[in-house]
């Protein structure tokens, strides 16, 4: 039984991971989930906050960069949603990493998943037009 669920949000099938699933803590779990993802035929995976480590956040092990990467080279994109304002401020190279994410089109970060929503529908919009 899969902890993942593949909804259409504005025409894209995204993979909505839930948040008591095994956690996104290294290269290996990413490979597995974006083996998942294209499987379903996903083109975005959600990540809850729940499912990172703290390593995930800490910009200074790579752990972040090198899931992100994983997700990067089989072009799925990666969103996590979930609070992280006390993290950001308490970090300021995750702000920068995060900051920098949020302007591409790959990994975004979204305090809820309406935001990500929101978000999607703004980015696909200028495409369709």
């Amino acid at each position: 039984m899969t902890d993942e669920h593949v909804v259409t949000v504005y025409g894209t099938p995204v993979m909505v991971c839930a948040p008591d699933g095994l956690p996104l803590d290294a290269e290996g779990a990413a490979t597995e989930l974006v083996g998942e993802a294209i499987g379903q035929r996903a083109e975005v995976v959600v990540v809850p906050t729940e499912r990172l480590t703290d390593d995930f956040f800490d910009v200074g092990t790579g752990v972040a960069e090198r899931i992100a990467q994983k997700f990067d080279t089989y072009r799925v994109r990666l969103a996590v949603v979930g609070d992280i304002a006390e993290r950001v401020a308490a970090s300021p190279a995750l702000a920068t990493w995060v900051d920098g994410s949020n302007t591409g089109t790959r990994l975004w970060f979204s305090p809820t998943f309406d935001d990500f929503q929101t978000r999607l529908d703004r980015r696909r919009s200028p495409r369709a037009m």
